[in-house]
Parts: structure tokens; C-alpha cells; sequence
């Protein structure tokens, strides 16, 4: 059993030693996760531009039906492409779609995108879901920096930008929101669960607030870290695939620890012996 754990902790260690060799790789800690605004109302009155060029209020689209709202930059191939992938592959596993049960709104964080870019990406993503019906309900919208700003405030959307590489470091996710425009749920990452999603919209539709989703549940993909040593953003999927190993490592290491710690006792302890 010692050597058990001592091996178990020699590969914490070791694990932990591979994360820190990184070269001096710190990240935006506040873009690691969206920071969960549950019950913030978006403001109805912000204007954003459609895919035709149209000014539209974001109150416009809300009404009687719950709003998946996902944050993302059109132009990104990264995390943000996966991200929509995610959905549309998470929207085909329910029974409904965009302008039937439920509300798509696709913003783009960047400024600097244009109702052209919106457009293009929409006519895409339109075409890969495979629903023509569903353009009525789903929306790409692009705005200015103000409108963004308020946006990205009220649910709790943390970005940095390096304008060195001219990329983005940002969560990845989706966000929930009640047919009144209030956060009602998140879900993290860029893969989801037809029925996790389908329930969270459940709730939303009835102006509920579902609970925050667990520190140890999320997700923490950045579209990409910034590496000091180049002054630009490296991809960090691996890295936090190794931290869910160090996480694994350590939940063995003490269970091996306890079982071990349990046995010591029970031997000296008279009680525990039949005779």
C-alpha cells in the first residue's frame, strides 16, 4: 500500500513538473470561463446589425420563446468554429429548431466584423444543419464596440486581445437565456448533450434559473493562452488535458492514501481483531 502511493504521488509530481516545464505560459485568467451572471437581464435596448444590415434590438427577439445566445467571432477557426459545430450537431439530436421551440442568436465579439461576414457564416452553418425552415429563428448578428461591451458584461463574457497577432484569447460555451432576456443557464465548452441542452431550455421557457454549474464541471478551453515568450496565444486543449490528469492522479493518490491510512488503524487497533 506505501508503495502504492508513493507511486501514485511520484506521478502527481510528475505530471504536475510537465505543466509547469510550459514555457512561462500564463493565461487571461478571467477568459477561462464564462463568469455566471445567473438572473442578469441582458438589455432589451442594445442595437446590433442582422446578416441583411439591418439595425435590429436585441429585445426584438425576445417574446415567448427561450434564446440559446452563443458568443463567438465569425472569422475565428479555432474554438469558435467548434463551438457552433457543437451546437448544430446538439440541435439535431432535439425536436425542435430555431423559429419552432426556441431562438438562435450567433454575435460576434469582434467589432471589427461586418453583417457581409454574418451573412456568409449564417448561409453556412444553415446549409451544414440541414434545416432550410430554421433561417427564420437563427440569427448571426455583428455590432459596435459599445453594444458588444454591454453584451459581454451582463453575461459575464471575459476576452483579451493581442493586437501584436491580432487574435483573441476567450471562453467557449453557450449561454441561456429566458424568452424575457435573462441568463438562465450555461453550458461550457464546445460538445453538447441534446438532452442537457434540451433541459436547460425547459427550464428557461418557464423563467427559470437553473443552478451554477461547478467549478470542477467546467470546461476550461481558451480559444488560445498567452505565451510571453512570443507576445502571442498558443492553443491550450493540451493543457488542459493535462491538468485533468493531474486531477485524476490526485483523487487516486488520496483514495489509495485513506484505504491505507484505514488499515493502520484497524491493525492497532484491539477492537477490530477477532479472536
Amino acid at each position: 500500500m506505501k508503495r502504492m502511493a508513493f507511486f501514485a504521488f511520484a506521478a502527481l509530481l510528475a505530471s504536475d513538473a510537465d505543466v509547469l516545464a510550459q514555457p512561462n505560459v500564463t493565461s487571461p485568467v478571467s477568459a477561462y470561463s464564462y463568469e455566471q451572471r445567473l438572473g442578469t437581464q441582458v438589455p432589451p435596448d442594445l442595437k446590433f446589425f442582422d446578416e441583411t444590415g439591418k439595425e435590429v434590438r436585441l429585445g426584438g427577439y425576445f417574446g415567448n420563446r427561450p434564446i440559446i445566445l452563443v458568443i463567438v467571432q465569425f472569422r475565428c477557426r479555432m474554438l469558435c468554429t467548434e463551438v457552433l459545430n457543437g451546437l448544430v450537431e446538439a440541435m439535431r439530436g432535439m425536436p425542435g429548431e430555431p423559429g419552432d421551440q426556441f431562438v438562435l442568436l450567433a454575435i460576434s465579439f469582434d467589432a471589427r466584423e461586418t453583417p457581409e461576414l454574418a451573412a456568409e457564416k449564417k448561409a453556412n452553418y444553415l446549409e451544414a444543419y440541414g434545416r432550410p425552415n430554421a433561417a427564420a429563428g437563427w440569427h448571426f448578428l455583428a455590432g459596435n464596440q459599445d453594444a458588444i461591451d454591454a453584451l459581454t458584461e451582463a453575461t459575464g463574457f471575459r476576452y483579451e486581445y493581442s493586437p501584436k497577432h491580432d487574435i483573441f484569447a476567450h471562453p467557449t460555451g453557450l449561454v441561456i437565456l429566458t424568452p424575457h432576456g435573462r441568463v438562465s443557464a450555461y453550458l461550457d465548452g464546445i460538445a453538447f448533450k441534446p438532452s442537457e441542452l434540451e433541459e436547460r431550455m425547459t427550464k428557461a421557457a418557464a423563467e427559470e434559473i437553473s443552478p451554477p454549474t461547478p467549478a470542477y464541471h467546467r470546461v476550461l478551453l481558451l480559444c488560445y493562452d498567452y505565451d510571453p515568450s512570443t507576445g502571442g496565444y498558443a492553443l491550450n486543449v493540451m493543457r488542459a488535458v493535462r491538468l485533468g490528469g493531474i486531477a485524476t492522479v490526485a483523487v487516486l493518490a488520496s483514495v489509495i492514501f485513506l484505504a491505507w491510512l484505514r488499515s493502520r488503524r484497524a491493525s492497532r487497533d484491539p477492537l477490530t481483531t477477532v479472536g
